[in-house]
């Protein structure tokens, strides 16, 4: 029997660069069907240059995925042999065509994360179920208490790193101190093998006194209750509580997404708090008008979610104000803070909370000298 093929691979001809920035090109190619957008990553497949003949991974084109409708470059046709420039031995994206060696925090820093016997010392950890929310959580941080702020990045979405166009926006305006990948996911400035010793890393390595928690870009969704890579976000909350940290959950809201199961609270907020976070959190609920304070509120309670978790009511706007001072804007579903003010607000307040939390333990550490 015929084995089920999994990709639909093609040869293709690099007609042009539209876009570099590390780790990554944005290419202009044609192939049978066509001219069409791909993207290559250096570090995986070596240089990339017009005329290039490659071999590109088709699928998502074919599927008419809207956030993967690009091809992907698996190999340069007679391009020369890379060899690895690390002595790292841990393995990424395992067992795959393309597997990466990377040097991880486990064997760069082991004995930093051995002696952290106190784990991450009382650190907020924002946890959120979209790479988006990353950059209003952020400011939000650095506006309440201008804390030094690490980006965790999980392997539930994007695996490579450099896809993300919003985080060197971010460290470029000054928002975020570092960013680590972690699991299967690679390519951030360091590396670690599981969300426990990447958190580990953001305070121990980086100085991070708010940890943001958030998969890459392009969750994965099925509409379905638990089939949705945003869950992750549960475990995270309390992977920061067993390490001694102080998990805070961002919440995703909105009134102006279509769809219903994303309206008010979304159903993975709900799912997350309710279902698969099984310790207690901070629940960052963002302060707004009515009648959206009240739906908002109405939501969480009608899931009980008062009863199992810390509900602190915070003002997200700050955050919004600081990504407009740092020029950095950003979009979730291909709409804003003015078309969808509530989502920016409900992560802002999360990174406020945090930081007003981060601030808190400073001042602690202050009267302790």
């Amino acid at each position: 029997m015929e084995p089920t093929r999994l990709v639909r691979l093609r040869r293709a001809t690099v007609l042009g660069v539209l876009a570099e920035r590390p780790g990554i090109v944005e290419l202009e190619v044609e192939a049978e069907e066509g001219r069409a957008r791909a993207l290559a990553y250096p570090p995986l497949v070596g240089p990339v240059r017009v005329g290039d003949r490659v071999v590109v991974n088709t699928t998502a084109v074919e599927l008419g995925l809207g956030t993967g409708g690009f091809h992907l470059v698996v190999a340069v046709e007679g391009g020369p042999d890379t060899d690895l420039d690390h002595g790292g031995r841990v393995m990424k994206a395992r067992y795959t065509p393309l597997q990466a060696a990377v040097p991880a925090v486990e064997e760069t820093h082991r004995e930093t994360l051995e002696g952290a016997v106190l784990g991450l010392r009382g650190a907020p950890v924002v946890c959120a179920p979209l790479h988006s929310m990353v950059a209003p959580i952020a400011a939000g941080a650095k506006a309440s208490a201008d804390a030094r702020g690490a980006y965790v990045m999980t392997d539930g979405a994007a695996l490579p790193g450099a896809l993300s166009e919003l985080v060197p926006r971010l460290r470029e305006a000054g928002l975020l101190d570092g960013w680590i990948t972690v699991g299967q996911a690679f390519g951030g400035e360091l590396e670690a093998v599981t969300i426990w010793s990447g958190l580990l890393a953001a305070t121990e390595v980086l100085g991070a006194e708010v940890v943001v928690v958030a998969d890459g870009p392009g969750n994965l969704g099925t509409e379905t209750t638990w089939g949705v890579s945003a869950l992750g976000s549960g475990h995270a909350l309390m992977a920061a509580a067993t390490l001694r940290g102080r998990p805070v959950a961002a919440l995703r809201i909105s009134f102006a997404d279509p769809r219903p199961r994303h309206r008010v609270v979304s159903h993975h907020s709900l799912t997350i708090l309710g279902r698969v976070c099984r310790t207690d959190v901070n629940v960052a609920v963002p302060v707004l008008e009515e009648p959206e304070r009240t739906a908002v509120w109405d939501a969480l309670r009608a899931a009980k979610l008062e009863d199992r978790h810390q509900l602190v009511e915070a003002d997200g706007r700050p955050a919004l104000e600081e990504l407009g001072r740092r020029g950095v804007r950003v979009t979730s579903m291909g709409r804003g803070p003015a078309e969808d003010p509530a989502f920016f607000l409900a992560a802002g307040a999360a990174g406020v909370l945090a930081g007003r939390m981060a601030a808190g333990s400073r001042r602690y550490r202050d009267l302790g000298r």
